[in-house]
């Protein structure tokens, strides 16, 4: 399963992908960690992005999606992943497309949820940058660069609410990629994961 999750920061994006990881047994693949990866690597394009991370701006886009085109050619991919962070515009979707050339997207996953619960969610974290100030900068952000996903991948979106508790917010999703796929796409560590007896 090739897929891809749009929300809003705070819409729970990283926590489903780890959960449909484990669910789908395919990678998760996240740009904040890639970032990451490849700075403490100290690889090329790690030394490309640490420049524009240390003076603040936007990694651009031939970067990120190097790194994303990297990742994509291990062997782990093979059966499929779950992107979490990419694409977040347009142009970006457009690069993955050419990069995935015979491996096109199975679902689009958009995670729905209220500006004003988001805002919740992350003034509850703590964190000395989640003030409410920045954080509706973040959505306004989104709906400005990244919202313009949906149309554009109208064809594969599946729109989930998500709100309510974290596995109510998998099971929808699996749901919806049953529908699509006219197959059960439950895993047999399903009843592990919820603490359940087979």
């Amino acid at each position: 399963m090739r897929i891809v999750l749009i929300g809003p920061p705070g819409a729970g994006k990283g926590t489903q992908a780890a959960i449909l990881s484990r669910r789908l047994v395919v990678p998760h693949i996240s740009t904040g960690d890639l970032f990451r990866t490849h700075a403490s690597r100290g690889t090329p394009l790690g030394r490309e992005a640490r420049r524009y991370l240390d003076s603040g701006e936007l990694v651009p886009d031939h970067i990120t999606g190097g790194m994303v085109r990297q990742r994509l050619t291990e062997k782990d991919t093979e059966r499929g992943f779950i992107l979490d962070g990419f694409p977040r515009t347009v142009p970006q979707a457009m690069y993955l497309s050419a990069m995935l050339t015979g491996r096109e997207l199975d679902l689009v996953v958009e995670l729905r949820v209220s500006e004003g619960l988001v805002v919740q969610r992350l003034l509850g974290r703590g964190r000395p940058d989640d003030t409410e100030e920045i954080i509706r900068h973040r959505q306004r952000v989104y709906h400005r660069e990244t919202a313009p996903l949906l149309n554009h991948y109208k064809n594969l979106l599946l729109a989930v609410t998500a709100v309510g508790p974290v596995e109510e917010i998998t099971d929808r999703v699996l749901e919806g990629l049953a529908r699509r796929t006219a197959r059960p796409l439950s895993a047999p560590q399903d009843h592990a994961d919820r603490g359940m007896s087979p």
